[in-house]
């Protein structure tokens, strides 16, 4: 039977073999040998033009899999290490071109294309307009212009799906570039490209060598985990993760309490000023103000974020212990080496969903399999940090159980456009609203790209996981967990 390509998901086999022979101490000395392990001699190309090309591919994937320096710098001619970095090996160089004639196209007599370009890049021939890609400067003029709407827009999907235009194509050799000036690590290109040729950055290889060192190393998992391993209770993921070697595994969805408890003691101060303020937790969101809207800084919140929240806990308990965070966010990697620059506490490590179901794999467990009450760390407003208007609901919710009597009005930003539509009225003083969550990614978290199950599939999940959670309240939360012996502040300096 002819296989069927679609379902080789050569990240997760590396990410899978990586996780293997690093629990093993093996993996150094397998490094060359891991592509010939995956493609064998002999073996046909399944996707690219030829199997050397995809060994070398794997090269790659195993080089971003093992956290190495993965991004060429030619300005300075050295390696760096980039949270998402673009693997030109298997970047397919799109041969499109952006605005193309359709048979649409009714070679009429108005002509209104080639009035509209002002570069010369359209001719008329007998069949209809031509356009030059040579002299086209990509401005949409002529697409505006057609009354038979007959010119489409074919942008390459990493160039389209990114929301700040941080990736641009080389003329010369048609490869796509991530100018990091502007890169907010969203990770949406990763998803976006059809080949894989986008990637992040792990961490896998450092968490299983301090697994395997025997150290103090504790998981805490996003509110999100909920609904993306099939239907397991939070209990069953607290038991599953553990299994892969960690001295304990928390909740987030409760260090998610304190950071909608703290945020909304700094709304009141904003609100009694009649000023505005914006959501912190999204990364993405955060690179965003402070890469594209640097002047609007002061208005982000100051408060932690749910995984540094729960990261700080955990530490007070455990003095010296490293703490891992698994979500299915790419930023919050970031979020990590803006505290370790920064000289803050917070999270040592970041998983990601398919990172963590990789080792799952290398270990030959099966998550779904285990059985085990469930338990509750979190309030249900923690748990819906998850979904886009869940930290605004959160912190409305503290607001009324503190009885705050002046108004807060929420703008919820549900995914990168909204954000930057949103911050771009504050920024110009035209933003009525008191406080804006930001999330970039549409749906909020639970459609992060590191993601495992269907967002429709895992939101059914999910809602059905959440039916028999308690009524506890946020503050009741944050007080039983003795929030206010911990610093709550961010990691800015």
């Amino acid at each position: 039977m002819e296989k069927d390509i679609r379902h080789i998901n050569w990240k997760h086999k590396v990410l899978t073999l990586a996780a293997k022979y690093s629990y093993e101490g093996t993996l150094e000395d397998r490094v060359d040998a891991i592509p010939l392990e995956v493609i064998p001699h002999g073996s046909q190309p399944t996707y690219r033009c030829c199997v050397y090309r995809e060994r070398e591919i794997l090269r790659n994937r195993l080089i971003m899999a093992m956290g190495r320096p993965n991004h060429y710098d030619e300005k300075t001619q050295k390696m760096t290490h980039e949270v998402i970095a673009i693997m030109n090996s298997a970047c397919e160089g799109c041969p499109l071109q952006r605005y193309t004639v359709t048979s649409n196209c009714q070679h009429c007599m108005a002509q209104r294309c080639l009035e509209a370009c002002h570069f010369g890049a359209i001719t008329m021939t007998h069949q209809g307009a031509v356009i030059d890609p040579d002299k086209c400067r990509e401005c949409g003029m002529c697409a505006q212009a057609c009354p038979y709407n007959a010119i489409s827009d074919a942008r390459r999907p990493c160039v389209r799906s990114c929301p700040v235009d941080a990736i641009s194509v080389d003329k010369v050799n048609k490869r796509a570039n991530i100018d990091y000036n502007k890169c907010i690590s969203c990770g949406a290109c990763t998803a976006a490209c059809p080949f894989s040729a986008i990637s992040d950055t792990s961490m896998i290889t450092d968490v299983i060598r301090e697994i395997r060192e025997g150290r103090e190393i504790y998981a805490c998992f996003a509110p999100s985990a909920e609904g993306q391993f099939g239907g397991m209770n939070v209990g069953e993921l607290i038991t599953a993760i553990g299994k892969l070697g960690f001295t304990d595994v928390m909740e987030v969805a409760m260090g998610a309490d304190a950071t909608a408890y703290y945020e909304a003691q700094e709304v009141k101060e904003v609100a009694r000023e009649g000023g505005h303020m914006t959501t912190s937790c999204c990364p993405a969101f955060f690179n965003m103000v402070q890469k594209h809207f640097p002047t609007l800084m002061s208005k982000v919140s100051h408060t932690f974020s749910p995984m540094v929240a729960t990261a700080r806990w955990i530490k007070k308990q455990h003095p010296g212990a490293s703490v891992v965070f698994i979500g299915p966010c790419m930023a919050k990697k970031s979020e990590v080496r803006r505290y370790r620059e920064n000289g803050a506490e917070g999270v040592d490590y970041v998983l990601t969903f398919e990172e963590v179901s990789a080792m799952f794999d290398a270990r030959e467990i099966d998550p779904e399999s285990i059985a085990a009450a469930e338990i509750q760390q979190g309030s249900i407003y923690g748990k819906n940090f998850a979904v886009s208007g869940g930290v605004a609901a959160s912190v409305q919710q503290v607001l009324v159980e503190d009885g705050f009597d002046l108004p807060v009005t929420c703008l919820r930003c549900n995914g990168a456009a909204e954000c930057k539509k949103a911050l771009t009225m504050l920024r110009a003083g035209k933003l009525p609203e008191t406080l804006v969550e930001g999330m970039a990614c549409e749906g909020g978290c639970v459609n992060g790209p590191a993601k495992i199950t269907d967002l429709r599939k895992s939101l059914g999940l999910r809602k059905q996981l959440l039916r028999d959670v308690d009524e506890r309240g946020v503050g009741e939360n944050v007080a039983n967990y003795g929030f206010d012996e911990i610093d709550t502040k961010d990691g800015r300096p």
